[in-house]
């Protein structure tokens, strides 16, 4: 990768693997083109910024007719300083023409790329483990760089990572039920450094803006996310908010609202999908994957207070994932009191007057979307002593959200 300027160390962002993938897949397939793949290629992220990636170990293979059938690109992973395993890893792409098959794109695994063995992870059991936004991607770069090329024919894309099923073993992809390498994941393209120093005194100084903000305006709250989708979902929620209010916490819940509580901001809004949500409420503090396992017992539980069949129960249990339980609870009919069961139990792990970390601290409200980053449900802590902070979030100053 050629970066514009140095930064410094503890706030280098990187590329995700999909990313890498999606450049050299760009890259080979303009070699299929242009006969000689390019030392450097354009990708487009799927956040819609366009970067320039070195690319190596390029190779073309031709027909006798002087077409070239195939075409080889590797791009090297730069995680920025975000500890991962698979900085350095070697993400290739082998393009193949499939001639007469006009438009026509196919995204297969490889050597190092895991195959999907269990349900609950949004992929079909016995494909390879490269998420749908890597995928879309991928093919929206080959639908911009070789368009005509289209026109006539197909492609083949092979991603493979040499040494993946080495790396796969520093992850927790066994355990899910991806075997034999890593995924090939990102959702923007990016990589922040979610893990360092760093990234941690980012979202404490974001809070401290939403609470500056918050005493200037009398608008005292708070917007976490998870990520990039559910501060998206949550700006679509809360269009009213300026966005210093949205802070991007990632995995640091601890470190995010001990710093609402020092800012005395009254209302703290947590925005989420089924996964962070139920390690947030098993009472995990830092909800990265590598430091908490999702407590798929949780999740059976409250599937069973809704009245969820007990063989649906103990499939729950027995599972790794958190999606499979919202996606076991949706073919039954019960998606939406599943969710409601889980936001009303990550305000009661956080705020119950007896237990909860944070009780009366602050009015807490958990917004829950679904992976396409659409609204299912929500759940509010209790009002207490009459405090701005026991107001709904619709009825601060300054707001005309009525629908929520």
């Amino acid at each position: 990768m050629k970066e514009a300027g140095a930064k410094p160390r503890g706030t280098r962002t990187g590329f995700t693997t999909g990313a890498c993938s999606a450049a050299a897949a760009r890259a080979a397939a303009v070699g299929l083109v242009e006969g000689r793949v390019p030392d450097d290629i354009e990708a487009l992220l799927p956040n819609g910024q366009r970067v320039r990636f070195a690319v190596q170990d390029a190779h073309c293979e031709g027909a006798a007719d002087g077409r070239v059938l195939s075409a080889r690109a590797v791009v090297v992973k730069f995680a920025g300083d975000d500890p991962d395993c698979t900085d350095g890893a070697h993400l290739t792409a082998l393009v193949q023409r499939l001639p007469g098959r006009a438009g026509c794109i196919e995204i297969a695994g490889g050597e190092g790329v895991g195959v999907v063995t269990l349900p609950g992870l949004g992929l079909t059991v016995g494909e390879a483990a490269i998420n749908p936004v890597p995928r879309a991607s991928i093919e929206a770069n080959l639908r911009e760089a070789v368009a005509g090329l289209l026109e006539r024919d197909g492609l083949r894309v092979i991603v493979s990572v040499p040494q993946g099923e080495e790396m796969a073993r520093k992850t927790h992809n066994a355990r899910l039920g991806i075997l034999g390498g890593i995924s090939i994941l990102g959702t923007t393209g990016i990589v922040k450094p979610y893990s360092t120093a760093a990234w941690r005194a980012s979202v404490v100084q974001g809070i401290q803006v939403a609470a500056t903000l918050g005493r200037e305006t009398g608008r005292p709250v708070v917007v976490l996310t998870t990520g990039g989708r559910t501060e998206q979902f949550a700006m679509r929620e809360y269009e009213q908010l300026p966005p210093t209010c949205f802070v991007q916490m990632g995995d640091f819940l601890r470190y995010a609202l001990d710093e609402a509580v020092a800012q005395g901001i009254a209302i703290v809004v947590i925005a989420g999908m089924v996964g962070k949500l139920t390690k947030i409420a098993q009472g995990e503090s830092i909800t990265h994957a590598n430091r908490a396992e999702v407590d798929t017992a949780l999740l059976a539980e409250l599937a069973r207070s809704i009245g969820a069949a007990e063989v649906d129960c103990a499939d729950i249990a027995a599972s790794p994932t958190a999606r499979f339980a919202a996606e076991r609870m949706a073919e039954r009919g019960l998606h939406l009191a599943f969710h409601q069961a889980l936001a009303e139990r990550t305000v009661h792990t956080l705020c119950d007057p007896e237990t909860g970390r944070y009780a009366g601290r602050f009015a807490l409200q958990v917004l829950v979307c679904d992976f396409d980053g659409q609204k299912i449900c929500e759940a509010r802590s209790q009002a207490h002593d009459g405090n701005l902070a026991a107001q709904p979030l619709a009825a601060l100053p300054g707001t005309d959200d009525d629908e929520d």
